[in-house]
């Protein structure tokens, strides 16, 4: 496997493809292109991106990702102009099969199930990767943005392969305004897409989650009435008044998504020491119109479910960005792998201007891929998917870390 990195931030998009593809190319070695991961801020013309991409890879060559609030590679790191950015892998014959399904926002489960129709007969999957559209309806200046669900689609994929496959992949978003995004679904763009890369052949893959939330109190709570996103009480009061109590004022209901506080779900020992692996947490989009309810990012909580308010823990998430890569390519390299790309879903939430930190984390991961040199392509997401605690899960407010590795 031979991987190739490349970066471009320029207002022309055919222009920023050819670049970026040339450079990859170039930077990687790359003789036969066989798959292109590529993404672009929301105010990159896709279309005019993917023509450039393609002028350089050919029609032939899948090319998927989309659309992204920001990218981060080796050496770059930006969402703001006009930042996009793409990896050229040259795998072994037959090492990935990619398809892709279209109307994801009309049924979320029938998507995922049409989309594993396309790998059922493939025997040995090691992998899959999907992008897909996150955003179901954009906000308009009262209402909060909608999300395609996630454990739906993951539900309708896992009930249709024949064997239980790790999946990996991103809900995309172009900016934080949650306007349309758009899919690369191998040989087209496209929205309200879920494209998917099965992989095979000689290789391994690791994965790291690198979280960054705090239970604001430690006490739990018991959802009382929900209906599908929109949470209306929690312990039997009003949702929106317990988080009014909590902030001290109704100032958060003006934002989109409501930046410090999510809720958090424990899949660990419910008063053990706390453990950020053992948490998934879901950010709250907004809240409804009349005040009666806020709307979280997954239809995936019911009434009965326990949660906690956690808070956005800046050190905690700088510190887990700091020391899960370097664990990471240790034990890569304990077990005789040599790591050859590093791939990094980052919510974009994490981002310094949005969380309020003097340093982007992103970049201490990018940092680690650096000093190995190692090639290394990120990118700010909605939604992350990855394996947690053996489970197939959406997450909110993480990274996930993907790294393909070869024997030493």
């Amino acid at each position: 496997m031979k991987v190739g990195v490349g970066y471009c931030n320029e207002k022309d998009a055919f222009l920023s493809g050819r670049t970026i593809a040339e450079s990859a190319i170039k930077s990687g070695g790359i003789e036969e292109p066989g798959l292109v991961l590529a993404f672009c801020g929301g105010q990159v013309d896709a279309n005019e991106f993917f023509k450039g991409l393609q002028s350089i890879v050919g029609v032939k060559v899948p090319i998927i990702g989309g659309s992204a609030v920001g990218i981060i590679t080796n050496n770059d790191l930006s969402y703001e102009g006009f930042p996009a950015g793409a990896a050229i892998l040259q795998l072994d014959k037959h090492a990935c099969k990619v398809a892709c399904i279209d109307n994801l926002d009309k049924d979320e489960m029938s998507a995922g199930k049409k989309l594993a129709e396309n790998f059922a007969s493939e025997k040995e999957g090691k992998l899959l990767l999907i992008f897909y559209d996150s955003v179901k309806l954009s906000p308009t200046a009262t209402t909060p943005p909608m999300m395609n669900a996630s454990p739906l689609l993951i539900k309708g994929i896992e009930e249709t392969l024949r064997e239980p496959i790790p999946i990996i992949g991103a809900g995309l978003v172009g900016d934080y305004a949650f306007s349309p995004t758009i899919q690369f679904c191998g040989s087209h763009v496209s929205s309200q897409s879920i494209v998917g890369a099965l992989f095979q052949g000689d290789f391994r893959y690791y994965h790291q989650i690198m979280h960054g939330c705090t239970p604001k109190d430690g006490i739990y709570h018991t959802i009382t009435k929900i209906e599908g996103p929109v949470i209306y009480e929690i312990d039997g009061k009003p949702v929106v008044e317990m988080i009014n109590d909590i902030y001290g004022n109704e100032d958060w209901q003006k934002q989109m998504p409501v930046k410090r506080l999510t809720i958090g779900i424990n899949h660990g020992e419910k008063y053990g020491e706390y453990n950020e692996e053992y948490y998934v947490n879901r950010l709250i989009a907004g809240v409804l119109p009349d005040g009666a309810g806020i709307v979280i990012f997954e239809p995936d909580l019911g009434p009965g479910t326990e949660i906690q308010f956690m808070l956005r823990d800046s050190n905690k998430m700088i510190e887990s960005a700091m020391n899960h890569p370097v664990e990471l390519m240790a034990r890569i390299k304990n077990e005789g792998k040599r790591p050859v790309f590093g791939l990094y879903i980052d919510c974009a939430g994490r981002s310094a201007s949005f969380s309020d930190t003097l340093i982007e984390e992103a970049a201490e991961i990018s940092k680690v891929f650096h000093k190995e040199n190692v090639p290394f392509l990120g990118f700010y997401s909605g939604v992350e998917i990855a394996p947690l605690l053996g489970k197939n899960s959406g997450l909110d407010w993480t990274g996930v870390l993907l790294v393909l590795a070869e024997e030493a």
